[in-house]
């Protein structure tokens, strides 16, 4: 059954790690002019892997200026981009989500910090809470030169201001291709959320947006 999918239990540490380092993270990135929102008068998209995608998904729902989010595969290969297949940690891809959102609205720099400050522990290898395998890897897929400098230029930030108690472990690649998982996998918080999974590892993100990111968040 699907609410059994991630049976253990996982304590808050991960997420309490991000919360107390969330002054130092704002503080490290600012709200620099190279990210601030542009008027460019079309949509973009960003590609972001942070373990289970279901919790990833639901936070970036909640921001303004993004309008769609879609939970998919990014990493490998399209004839392997099938949950059961990724779940083996043998075909490159990271459970990802794809986020598309209005530039003029908010800035890439701004999702880079919702990315590390509240959607995941970027300090975790190859893991993300309970879940343990590549496909949970932090991960930012880019898609242009410029979302890789800024990218680049964020997580050094974050490493000179010590942001984090632990080394970031986040990798910056190009995006060859983004898969759509299931649609039983999308929208999966908002569908489903009395799962325990849920509760004890996602609901807790959104709270911190809510209060951290009050400029940010979107009911």
């Amino acid at each position: 059954m699907i609410s059994l999918r991630r049976p253990r239990t996982f304590s808050l540490y991960a997420l309490a790690l991000i919360a107390a380092a969330a002054t130092n993270v704002s503080a490290a990135s600012g709200r620099a002019a190279e990210s601030a929102p542009q008027n460019t008068g079309a949509q973009q998209t960003a590609v972001f892997a942070g373990g289970c995608f279901w919790g990833v998904d639901a936070v970036f729902k909640h921001v303004k200026g993004v309008d769609r989010v879609v939970s998919g595969y990014a990493g490998g290969a399209p004839a392997t981009a099938e949950y059961e297949v990724v779940s083996t940690g043998t075909t490159g891809h990271a459970e990802s989500v794809e986020v598309t959102y209005d530039p003029s609205e908010i800035s890439y720099g701004d999702l880079l910090e919702v990315f590390f400050n509240v959607a995941h522990d970027p300090t975790e290898l190859d893991r993300q809470g309970p879940d343990t395998g590549s496909q949970y890897r932090s991960a930012i897929f880019v898609t242009n030169a410029e979302q890789k400098k800024v990218a680049d230029a964020y997580i050094a930030k974050l490493n000179q201001a010590k942001a984090f108690p632990d080394p970031i472990v986040t990798r910056v690649v190009p995006l060859k291709g983004f898969y759509p998982a299931e649609a039983y996998h999308q929208n999966y918080l908002e569908r489903h959320p009395d799962n325990p999974y849920i509760v004890i590892n996602d609901l807790p993100k959104l709270e911190l947006l809510r209060e951290k990111y009050p400029k940010l968040y979107k009911p």
